[in-house]
């Protein structure tokens, strides 16, 4: 099999020669050209033909976000990975390139640490999210996750991928979503769709840094129907609202007397991720029992599989979003593997049927209503929107 053909487009001399070489020590992957700015990357692809291009954001006459827009527009099929230094400025120049498109970002070190550091941020961080976005068949985390993924087994291969059709009685208490790599565009556009009148809170875990995930919770509430909020410490849960765990925290939920409060841990990273599914979805069952929908989205690793079993052990139905629709098929397809998924959807009926489990009913209600914000603008606890 031929190599994976990568450009990288940065203005620095110094990080061209230093992505080249760690893109080029990853497996099957292939350095093809470097360009200073994104005019002169353009103009590179008729005959360079990247299976996946690099962008630096802050770049001289043509910036990453410019030319990511112009790639859509005449080469929207090439994947693309945003290089950003982990500022407040990189953090939404970031976010735009992900609205906008982008298949994923990735850290840009500083080079204070030294060069061999500087490698060593790279070749974690953004090779393993070029290998998975590229197809190469490893399975690895993504940068939000601080150690090396410790694999999965050997013995999953896509002949075991099977949905499981046992019935699911009643309505749902509480929505748990999952999601990595792909995932800020896919949580946007399954909240857009989502009904304020839901009646019931969503948690999920993205695998984001702390500089990224109160930004995104704002972005996603400012395109919602639902409140969208980071999750603090003691929040309780609330109908109608969205708690997304913030940066360097594990989030689980606990029970104080007759309500549900979110709690905040610095515990060991799980599946080398912090957030990670697995620790919310374990908190769940002793809570809700079988009264909770689990959620796996696009994402690289294996992190979700144990809740997920979790979760299914309680009796919870549990959905994953299938793979033409994913930007990466590697949390959903474990979930679907190993034969705890109830049904692989779509991104655009996802909301249709998580509306469905929740109501407990087999009829698909359409999303949201726009002259529904009864929830958007509530008092939550410890908070006023």
């Amino acid at each position: 099999m031929s190599n994976k053909r990568i450009l990288v487009v940065d203005d620095s001399c110094l990080f061209q020669r230093l992505l080249s070489d760690v893109i080029n020590a990853g497996d099957g992957l292939e350095v093809v050209g470097v360009a200073s700015n994104g005019k002169i990357a353009l103009s590179m692809i008729e005959e360079l033909r990247p299976n996946l291009i690099t962008l630096d954001i802050l770049m001289p006459e043509m910036d990453g976000i410019q030319t990511l827009m112009e790639l859509k527009k005449t080469w929207p099929s090439i994947r693309t990975v945003m290089v950003s230094s982990l500022t407040s400025e990189g953090s939404d120049a970031a976010l735009d390139a992900l609205a906008l498109g982008a298949s994923e970002y990735a850290v840009k070190p500083t080079t204070g640490g030294g060069i061999a550091a500087v490698r060593s941020i790279l070749a974690d961080d953004l090779v393993p999210k070029i290998e998975a976005l590229c197809g190469v068949e490893k399975q690895q985390v993504s940068s939000e996750c601080s150690i090396k993924d410790p694999g999965v087994p050997a013995d999953f291969g896509l002949s075991r991928v099977k949905t499981r059709k046992r019935s699911v009685k009643g309505a749902i208490d509480l929505v748990a979503i999952g999601v990595s790599t792909g995932g800020p565009d896919a949580l946007a556009k399954l909240l857009s769709q989502l009904p304020a009148d839901i009646g019931v809170p969503v948690v999920i875990v993205q695998h984001m840094p702390a500089e990224f995930t109160a930004k995104l919770a704002k972005r996603l509430d400012g395109g919602s129907a639902l409140q969208v909020v980071e999750a603090q410490l003691g929040d309780t849960l609330q109908p109608g609202v969205v708690y997304v765990a913030p940066g360097s925290f594990h989030m689980v939920l606990e029970r104080n007397g007759g309500d549900v409060v979110v709690n905040l841990n610095q515990d060991e990273p799980e599946n080398s991720c912090r957030p990670s599914v697995d620790p919310l979805f374990r908190s769940i069952p002793p809570i809700y029992g079988s009264k909770c929908l689990g959620v796996i989205m696009t994402g690289m690793g294996a992190d979700g599989l144990k809740g997920s079993e979790a979760l299914s052990a309680a009796g919870c139905p549990i959905i994953v979003q299938d793979k033409p629709t994913s930007i990466v098929w590697g949390m959903p397809k474990l979930v679907a593997m190993a034969g705890l998924a109830q049904e692989e959807v779509p991104l655009d009926r996802m909301a249709d049927v998580v509306s469905r489990y929740v109501k407990g009913s087999s009829v698909v209600k359409s999303s949201t209503a726009a002259n529904s914000d009864i929830y958007k603008h509530t008092t939550i606890a410890g908070r006023r929107s």
